[in-house]
């Protein structure tokens, strides 16, 4: 169930929409669901009346298919069964699988044992630490899980698809001297930061259209506000910021090395990703019984109707999350009549279906953590006055194939307020050389770890190609 496959998924129901599956008496969400991945990737080169004509038949006499490999789970959806709800009750293993952790010294012994917990789940295959980690909800901030046929809702993350989006435009210094406050006029009026609300002008993108959002209830009904909220960004931590960037010679985007001004973005998947994963982690805490320590670890199997309903609901929510990069990027680059040169973009809160060296395939799931195949380019920011790097994968196996996805949180919250004042905050802008729109002392950048420190505990993991420091920042103000 990779992306490859629901990009062919939506191909698929370019000809046959939900609509004329419901007229052949596909009513259910599980049906549906069941149709969706199984058509797509078995019958993707049929016509659709040779679909509706194959579709018509397993619901009308359901018995003749209920064997079949391929199309016994939908025919199952059509036969009478005795509703009954089953849940089971795992042990933790006192034998654990491979860890790996990276900048050791800087994790706190908290997340560690957070880890810990989750390298003893039955499905657990391997595991690794990245040097930006911290505690979390189930899994920690920075872990990276392998599964046997599992996907974990909370190791994944409540905001599904957060991710960091790079633009590099075909200028320099001197435009931002030139334009500075164009650039923060930009800012203002073409983000919008908080819970609620999006922004003033309807934003477009084909995202919004994908039939994703019809096959089950809860997409259903979650699509009108993720139509509202595309092009925003949330609060806590998320941001979007013009800066430098310094590219290194013979970097892999094939562009000189030289300065270029560039905007950088984080954020996620909004109220559609929160709500998909508070609705799927309750399923897998209802159905799948772990011990105290390790209940927000229940993972759903990837052959339940729910996890397939939940692999395409993240599926989705990544998606989404794109598109609202790509709104604000459009609009930023718009709106001060830039063209970009290239745009580097990656998820850190997600799951993927990939095979490890030794030939397992495994669900890997980066919570807070960057892919890092071998030349696989990704982007780790600082804070709001030090650097963010530009970085290719090297393909480490005891990685799983992963880099940190930030400098990592090294205060609270709580801590971060009641150790900084607003005017120590705008000297320390000051001094840096950032305007500050929004934001709050709880974003400081004494709350992150250092920057440096965490790429420099990963040089086995990543290739640094290019250099970022902010210049003009937006963020929420609390």
């Amino acid at each position: 169930m990779d992306s490859l496959l629901y990009n062919l998924l939506r191909t698929y129901m370019g000809s046959l929409r939900i609509k004329e599956l419901s007229k052949i008496g596909y009513t259910n969400d599980r049906a549906r669901s069941l149709v969706i991945n199984t058509i797509s990737k078995h019958f993707k080169h049929h016509t659709k009346e040779e679909l509706i004509t194959l579709l018509t038949g397993i619901k009308e006499k359901p018995e003749q298919y209920v064997n079949d490999e391929v199309l016994g789970k939908i025919a199952s959806t059509f036969i009478e069964k005795e509703e009954v709800t089953h849940h089971k009750e795992f042990t933790l293993l006192e034998q654990t699988g491979r860890l790996k952790i990276y900048g050791g010294k800087e994790i706190e012994h908290a997340a560690k044992k957070q880890m810990e917990i989750a390298m003893s789940l039955p499905v657990t295959v391997q595991g690794a630490l990245m040097p930006d980690a911290h505690t979390g909800y189930g899994l920690p901030i920075g872990g990276v899980l392998a599964t046997d046929n599992a996907v974990i809702p909370y190791a994944v993350g409540v905001d599904i698809g957060c991710r960091m989006s790079l633009s590099i435009f075909d200028e320099g210094e001197s435009f931002i001297k030139r334009y500075g406050y164009q650039m923060k006029v930009a800012l203002k009026e073409w983000t919008h930061f908080g819970m609620e609300g999006g922004l003033e002008v309807e934003q477009e993108h084909p995202v919004l259209d994908d039939p994703a959002f019809q096959a089950t209830d809860l997409l259903k009904k979650l699509q009108s506000k993720a139509a509202r909220q595309l092009g925003s960004s949330g609060s806590g931590n998320h941001f979007v910021e013009f800066g430098m960037i310094r590219l290194s010679e013979d970097n892999s985007l094939g562009l000189p090395a030289k300065e270029y001004v560039a905007l950088l973005s984080h954020s996620g998947s909004r109220g559609l990703g929160a709500n998909i994963a508070m609705h799927y982690t309750k399923i897998a805490m209802d159905t799948c019984k772990l011990p105290r320590e390790a209940q927000q670890l229940a993972w759903l199997d990837m052959n339940s109707e729910a996890g397939q309903e939940y692999w395409l609901s993240m599926q989705l929510a990544g998606d989404y999350a794109k598109a609202c990069h790509d709104r604000i990027h459009i609009n930023m680059a718009k709106a001060l009549g830039l063209e970009r040169l290239i745009t580097i973009e990656n998820h850190h809160n997600f799951a993927w279906e990939e095979i490890l060296d030794d030939g397992r395939k495994v669900i890997v799931h980066r919570k807070g953590a960057t892919p890092a195949h071998k030349g696989e380019p990704g982007i780790i920011p600082g804070s709001m006055t030090t650097a963010a790097y530009l970085v290719t994968g090297k393909g480490v196996d005891q990685s799983l194939f992963s880099a940190s996805h930030g400098a990592g949180r090294m205060m609270s919250r709580k801590r971060a307020r009641e150790s900084m004042t607003v005017s120590a905050l705008k000297k320390m802008l000051a001094d840096a050389g950032v305007t500050l729109i929004g934001g709050s002392v709880e974003e400081n950048p004494l709350a992150y770890k250092d920057i440096e420190t965490v790429i420099a505990a990963q040089q086995e993991l990543v290739t640094v190609e290019g250099r970022f420091l902010p210049r003009i920042v937006r963020m929420y103000k609390e």
